[in-house]
């Protein structure tokens, strides 16, 4: 199991932002696929965010232009910046990771990506 710890949720009102972070001290980060995906209240889990190791990145079309998500490779980590947040934004945000995987690393795939955190939970009032 690869460590995954998620951190940066909270409760906020609609129109705030949120920094989540995901530190991943023992993975290069260079050759993971990593994302964040988040599961809804309905039990369902979504893909939000996902970056290559390249740093490509790609995003649900519900939070284009809102999130961003980014590395620091020397940190070892990875960050989800959130805007404009929205009720339906609200869930147990998780990260997660693999290195192995077909490229290239999309967030259709992030769902499936075996490594994965304990989860964040942001929640976003109106």
């Amino acid at each position: 199991q690869v460590p995954l710890v998620e951190s940066g949720g909270a409760s906020v009102q609609a129109g705030g932002s949120l920094r989540l972070s995901c530190a991943a001290p023992e993975l290069q980060l260079s050759v993971y696929c990593m994302g964040w995906l988040r599961q809804l209240p309905t039990g369902e889990h979504e893909g939000v965010a996902a970056i290559g190791p390249d740093d490509t990145k790609g995003y649900a079309d519900s939070v284009k232009g809102r999130f961003i998500v980014y590395k620091d490779h020397a940190d070892k980590m990875m960050f989800l910046q959130m805007r404009n947040l929205k009720p339906e934004d609200s869930g147990l945000y998780y990260c997660a990771a693999t290195d192995q995987f077909k490229p290239p690393c999309t967030v259709a795939a992030v769902t499936s990506l075996p490594y994965r955190g304990q989860g964040t939970q942001v929640i976003v009032s109106p």
